[in-house]
């Protein structure tokens, strides 16, 4: 799906999580949402002679529930119409550049070019250096985001982070996770876009001073030179012949220089050696001290020119170019995660893909019968109704993870194909360890890639409690520790009972608690 629907799509997701109690999207809502998005999608395939497919679902479903939304709430159909993120950044960041490279050489002496011109030799220099770091950025394994911050990122892709005023607190806090994840899930994309809109700006501020340079010589006749205080001919001369190397070789027709010219054109020595007075007709603007180099300043402008040319516009144009089309290859297959557990339960309606698993792990903890019954019952009402469960054997207490892991996991590996969820099993009447648990849910977290949920089984503790007084103020202390421990440890729980799973539904949306998702 594209970048538009993925966005429509999350955020319908973020609303149905934040509504567990169907304040803002009654269940009568929902499943008309979903009937209707069944026959769409149905209709959709028919005409193209294919199968239904989860995308059409997802989008014909998404935007079945955000009309009704917006038709209920004004204030979410003005949030609707806003323009996500900044969207006249991106053409005014190369505008300002031009416009910004066009008055660069103000700052120096407008009848005069140069040879050691600082404005032009940072403008190359820059340029290669950012080359040079672009490159090692390349070569550098595990990279992480770049030089643009998560804060950036996230305004360039959202905007204003605030959510409408008279809006349900469900609906609000709804859009406030929406704009969260959104912000996340589309950095990717909006990495790239900042990518291309500097790589254009850097052009366009090249672009400026050249023509620049150019347009104020048709009115002006420069005076050509040099002058340091630490640099003789013989090194300016090197320096400016690996300068216009690539420009002299691209470009044959452009006139070289000397050793001799550049000793010739040194301001103060040679500069003005046969017109003592400077009295040139045309050239009163011209200092005396100047006038003998008048003539030469057409061969320094070509050579800046072009050299900025070739080491500035031309790679910098290209590399915008890189940046653009991979940001249009996202924008339109936006990679949103379908496997995640909310896409697979509605996916399960429709009958498409393949049935979700739920992969779980227990830690000191064995299952009877009634209970793995019960662990089907809570995958079907977090995954759908044609979930499986994948047991695993038993973690035993006090064991290294990865050596308890190795025979059950397939040498510990966590990237068994099918499995949509992985969740570590716990006993909510164990007190929680940092060196046991603790060091379990660490190497979980290390080793899978799509984070790992935790399950709290109350049953053993109800059962263990009957029905003494305080049991419900114990069990409340005892989720609210584990729940603690969890975070502490990178994850999230979820409490269910294997004995009767129906006493915690999870609704759909919000699904089993990951990481990610918190």
């Amino acid at each position: 799906m594209n970048e538009q629907v993925a966005r429509r799509v999350v955020l319908v997701r973020a609303i149905e999580t934040a509504d567990a109690g169907h304040a803002v999207l009654s269940e009568d809502d929902r499943k008309y949402a979903s009937r209707s998005a069944r026959e769409l999608a149905a209709w959709q395939a028919s005409d193209s002679k294919s199968a239904v497919t989860q995308e059409h679902f997802l989008q014909q479903r998404s935007e079945q529930i955000l009309k009704r939304l917006a038709e209920r709430t004004p204030a979410f159909a003005a949030f609707q119409k806003r323009a996500f993120g900044l969207p006249g950044f991106w053409a005014a960041l190369p505008l300002l550049a031009l416009f910004a490279g066009a008055l660069l050489d103000r700052i120096a002496d407008p009848h005069r070019v140069d040879l050691l011109s600082a404005p032009l030799l940072f403008i190359v220099g820059w340029n290669l250096l950012v080359y040079v770091a672009l490159l090692v950025w390349a070569l550098v394994p595990g990279r992480k985001t770049g030089w643009a911050g998560a804060g950036l990122l996230r305004r360039l892709s959202v905007g204003k982070v605030a959510a409408p005023r008279k809006l349900p607190a469900a609906l609000a806090a709804g859009l406030g996770n929406f704009m969260a994840e959104w912000g996340q899930l589309s950095e990717p994309l909006t990495r790239l876009r900042l990518s291309r809109t500097v790589h254009l700006a850097a052009a366009a501020f090249a672009l400026g001073a050249v023509v620049s340079l150019y347009a104020r010589g048709l009115l002006t006749q420069y005076a050509a030179g040099w002058e340091s205080t630490f640099l003789d001919a013989t090194e300016v001369h090197t320096l400016l012949s690996w300068l216009f190397t690539p420009a002299l070789a691209v470009f044959p027709f452009l006139q070289g220089f000397t050793l001799a010219d550049i000793e010739a054109l040194q301001f103060g020595v040679q500069a003005g050696a046969g017109v003592a007075t400077g009295a040139v007709p045309g050239l009163a603007a011209v200092p005396a001290a100047l006038s003998g180099t008048a003539g030469a300043g057409e061969r320094w402008v070509h050579l800046y020119g072009t050299t900025i040319l070739l080491l500035v516009i031309v790679p910098r144009i290209v590399l915008a170019s890189i940046a653009a089309l991979r940001a249009r290859r996202m924008a339109r297959r936006f990679p949103l995660d379908l496997e995640h557990p909310y896409f697979r339960k509605l996916a399960d309606s429709i009958g498409a893909g393949t049935p979700a698993v739920l992969r779980v792990l227990p830690y000191s903890f064995t299952l009877d019968e009634a209970r793995d019954r019960g662990l089907w019952t809570v995958a079907a009402m977090a995954l759908g109704a044609q979930a499986r469960v994948l047991l695993r054997p038993t973690v035993p207490y006090g064991e290294e993870p990865k050596e308890a892991l190795q025979a059950g996991l397939q040498d510990a590996r966590f990237d068994e194909a099918g499995v949509t969820v992985t969740a570590a099993l716990f006993n909510l009447a164990a007190t929680p360890e940092k060196e046991n648990h603790g060091a379990f849910l660490d190497y979980l977290a290390r080793n899978s890639k799509r984070g790992v949920a935790v399950l709290l089984d109350e049953s053993g503790m109800l059962e263990r409690a009957g029905g003494q007084g305080g049991a419900e103020a114990r069990i409340a202390e005892r989720i609210a520790l584990w729940r603690q421990f969890c975070s502490f440890h990178g994850t999230a729980a979820t409490v269910v009972n294997l004995l009767q799973p129906e006493r915690h539904p999870i609704e759909l949306g919000a699904g089993l608690a990951l990481p990610e998702l918190r």
